[in-house]
């Protein structure tokens, strides 16, 4: 499958055996209710942020190096990313033993950052422009080893299919499934899985408002730009969407359903007080969108993409505020 061309959903066989190549790298992390009052659809929570490097990444960045050919990797990995992607190939690197390094914009929260150096990954601090064109050249000056794109990776893709096969196996009578969008690839891997084995259940994007370029692009027929603003949900959201990521998304996805920051802050603390989880905004973006009951009204999944969130952005959601969004460190 071409890299750069594809546009068929990731074939239900390549989900199944990225499963057997990542037992005993990732977990199978549990589906669990959550029980709102005033909900307006039956929640259930898949907790990707239970994940050992607190994200699904794990799962398409195991698959992506299994699929290598070990003296391939004799020279190192690398990949471009906010923080979980990073944490994803940065943790599979450190259990091969070979060097990684990851191109991270300076905007990466302090979480992300630290857990990075955690896992022995030499991050390269770049301005936000600059690290967007990364995932579009594939290439950076300076970088050395197999690249990992975080998103338009068939493989990458596949590992993310993954999680559509549990939450299959374990809700067969889901309606719905929301998932967090910033690349695309985790919404493609579960739509991929979903419409091959249950095509009667709806997959819906998310987005938040300050960054929201999939519905913009699904309504105009075409990939477009949006306004970009910073939020604390940096784990998603961008200026454009890919290309060849539009092309495999519009045929998968009921569409996107764009939230409000608040609502996202205010789907970070539901979590905390009601479930005991620890969401990062994207991770909770799901929540905020079944909240706003455009995913329907009977069993709806909400992907819990990530936890891995600061905590003076966590203090800040629980006291009932909106968390202020990173900004650019200073040389």
């Amino acid at each position: 499958m071409d890299l750069l061309t594809f546009a068929e959903p990731i074939p239900i066989e390549e989900i199944r055996a990225a499963r057997e190549r990542i037992v005993g790298a990732s977990l199978r992390t549990p589906l669990v209710s959550f029980p709102l009052e005033d909900a307006p659809c039956e929640i259930f929570l898949k907790l990707e942020n239970l994940q050992p490097i607190g994200s699904f990444k794990i799962r398409g960045a195991g698959n992506a190096l299994a699929l290598v050919d070990p003296d391939e990797l004799a020279g190192g990995v690398w990949t471009a990313s906010a923080g979980n992607m990073a944490q994803g190939v940065a943790w599979h690197a450190r259990r091969l033993g070979i060097p990684c390094a990851v191109v991270i914009p300076e905007t990466a929260p302090e979480a992300k950052r630290a857990a990075i150096l955690r896992l022995g990954a030499r991050p390269v601090e770049v301005p936000v422009g600059e690290w967007l064109e990364v995932f579009r050249t594939r290439r950076r000056e300076g970088m050395e080893g197999m690249f990992v794109h975080p998103f338009s990776d068939p493989a990458v893709m596949a590992g993310n299919g993954t999680i559509g096969l549990e939450i299959l196996e374990d809700l067969p009578d889901v309606e719905a499934v929301v998932v967090p969008y910033g690349g695309g690839g985790l919404c493609v891997g579960i739509a991929s899985a979903t419409i091959s084995l249950a095509p009667s259940v709806r997959v819906f994007a998310c987005e938040v408002e300050t960054a929201a370029p999939l519905a913009a692009s699904l309504a105009a027929g075409r990939p477009v730009e949006v306004p970009f603003e910073p939020s604390f949900v940096d784990g998603i959201g961008a200026p454009v969407v890919y290309p060849e990521m539009f092309e495999m998304v519009r045929h998968l996805v009921e569409g996107s359903i764009v939230v409000s920051v608040q609502s996202v802050a205010r789907a970070v603390r539901l979590l905390v007080e009601r479930a005991r989880v620890v969401a990062e905004g994207a991770g909770a973006s799901s929540v905020a969108a079944a909240l706003s009951g455009r995913a329907g009204g009977g069993k709806v999944v909400c992907v819990v993409s990530g936890g891995n969130i600061d905590s003076s952005k966590l203090g800040a959601a629980l006291r009932g505020e909106v968390p202020e969004p990173a900004v650019a460190r200073k040389a």
